[in-house]
């Protein structure tokens, strides 16, 4: 299963038996590297193994859809991103006596402590490198592939989804009035010596740099914060499927560390941004909220699952169901080697040893949480360890009377 490495003739021929009741079967006729495609089964299923890395054409083929989305939707980013604000807002300036109404607007326009382009880059790089690093490990393309992108699902669709709330919403910088410089000679037309006692204005009355304006009247969420949270939620995610720090075992409290860094870096680039005065608390709170949705989503788009310590880390199949078992393709694909995670071999193979009672005791070889339920069952149900919670062996329910199957096979 090697990241690199291109399997035999022989090897793919000994994997695809063991793949072909997965679900993610791999066609019988010479695997992903085959420059024939096999055939698909009632049009249903798209054949290809997850333990082998596919040619480039191939994995373009199965890609393209994906990027072309990204691209549109990056440019439609960018166009929106560009644009000037759309609402027409009213603020005051000053009282009647000359005092400001509201100082929380006039702080000195100050140098960002973090650009938006270093949160971004760091968003993007920071998860990228440590999918890289886990196939020390790992050693699987999918894994890379459905880590990567998945990674841009999160951050594009996050970037996409705040700068249209920027562009229609928006709301005042802390330093806005600073880089305003109103000057109320200039107040013509409507809402301008508007509302009571005709203290509020709009942009109009601005005599500063006309970019810096329209940047000053979209706040609210704070882009550096989306992308972060994007980045950085989804590293999170990874991390603890990989890791396994929330399973079955007591894990090192370093690994409790290590997936809670990305989230510590995430809420030091928001929170640098009410400290240069680029936004408000309630801008990098929206920011936040967002990029996690988007990541969570994105996560488990890509991945069998988000909190089920089982399955979370295995990457999903293209164009065909994942089946809940522990004889699912990539099922070893962790960083852990603590309470038998990836230790074990082909899930078939050690599927079969355990079906005819070769293994005995301890934890199961097909992955940690699969425990014995005797009768050649894995997972504490019989043939089904998507239901097992665990904790070991199950009742087995009696078929109901006058019908030959049993319970557990109906519900």
């Amino acid at each position: 299963m090697g990241l690199f490495n291109k399997r035999t003739h022989a090897e793919r021929a000994h994997a695809e038996p063991a793949a072909a009741g997965t679900g993610t079967a791999a066609t019988s006729r010479g695997g992903i590297f085959s420059r024939k495609h096999g055939h698909k089964s009632h049009g249903a299923h798209e054949h290809y193994s997850m333990s082998t890395r596919p040619t480039f054409g191939e994995w373009l083929k199965r890609t393209a859809l994906d990027i072309v989305t990204m691209a549109i939707m990056g440019a439609i980013g960018l166009g929106v991103y560009f644009a000037d604000p759309a609402p027409s807002r009213s603020f005051p300036i000053r009282f009647a006596d000359g005092e400001i109404v509201y100082p929380e607007f006039a702080y000195p326009f100050r140098n960002e402590i973090i650009p938006i382009w270093a949160a971004a880059m760091l968003a993007v790089f920071v998860p990228v490198i440590v999918i890289l690093f886990m196939q020390i490990r790992v050693r699987s393309f999918w894994d890379v592939n459905n880590g990567v992108i998945g990674l841009l699902y999160s951050l594009i669709a996050a970037a996409v989804f705040q700068v249209f709330i920027k562009w229609l919403i928006g709301g005042f910088r802390p330093h806005f009035l600073t880089v305003c410089k109103p000057d109320i000679s200039l107040a013509k037309g409507e809402y301008n010596n508007a509302g009571y006692d005709g203290i509020y204005y709009t942009k109009v009355v601005c005599t500063g740099d006309k970019n810096e304006i329209n940047d000053a009247l979209e706040s609210m969420p704070s882009g550096h914060t989306t992308a972060a949270f994007a980045g950085f939620v989804y590293l999170y995610l990874y991390l603890n499927a990989k890791l396994k720090v929330f399973s079955n075992y007591h894990p090192a409290m370093w690994k409790l560390i290590a997936i809670y860094a990305p989230l510590l870096g995430a809420c030091l680039i928001g929170g640098a941004l009410t400290i240069d005065e680029y936004h408000n608390w309630y801008d990098v709170l929206a920011g936040a909220v967002i990029g996690t949705v988007m990541a969570f989503s994105s996560y488990r788009m890509v991945y069998a699952a988000i909190w089920d310590w089982r399955f979370n880390h295995i990457p999903l199949h293209r164009g065909s169901p994942f089946p809940y078992t522990a004889q699912a393709e990539l099922a070893n694909a962790v960083w852990t080697r603590k309470a038998g995670w990836g230790l074990h071999g082909a899930a078939g193979h050690h599927a079969e040893k355990h079906a005819h009672g070769h293994h005995h005791g301890g934890v199961h070889p097909e992955g940690p949480g699969y425990h014995t339920g005797g009768h050649g069952a894995v997972g504490g149900y019989p043939n089904d360890p998507a239901l097992d919670n665990g904790m070991g062996p199950s009742h087995h329910r009696k078929p109901v009377a006058g019908h030959p199957i049993r319970g557990d096979d109906m519900v």
